[in-house]
């Protein structure tokens, strides 16, 4: 029943990592998720503001344009001030960026080193 009712939420990966991009992608596609992808921030940004997904699943430290800088473009749209985001990093960000991604409404933060797919895919599965 899940996996029909996650059929009609689009979740954009927004990852410079290919294996990890690729990996995500399947789990979520596994449980019914419809999947767009961008591998740098420039284009993650165009593919949002485009296809409006359901959630964002956003790493910080991309090519062309940061996580930081996409999540502020996109927060001055009326649909994109309201999208969920999840910011996914392996990075100890420091505590102004991680207050700043805050105050732009990020939902959580998920440490790609400690975290399994299985727990990216429920908390995606809680946000959306």
């Amino acid at each position: 029943m899940m996996k029909l009712l996650n059929r009609f939420k689009k979740v954009l990966i927004v990852e410079d990592d290919d294996a990890l991009r690729h990996a995500i992608e399947k789990k979520l596609k596994g449980a019914g998720f419809r999947v767009l992808k961008a591998a740098d921030g420039e284009y993650g940004l165009k593919t949002a503001m485009h296809e409006k997904p359901h959630l964002i699943l956003l790493d910080l430290m991309l090519p062309k344009m940061d996580g930081l800088s996409l999540l502020r473009e996109l927060r001055k749209d009326e649909w994109g001030n309201g999208v969920a985001v999840l910011v996914i990093t392996v990075l100890n960000e420091t505590d102004s960026r991680r207050a700043e991604a805050k105050e732009l409404g990020v939902l959580e933060y998920i440490d790609k080193s400690r975290y399994q797919l299985d727990d990216i895919l429920q908390k995606v599965q809680k946000a959306v």
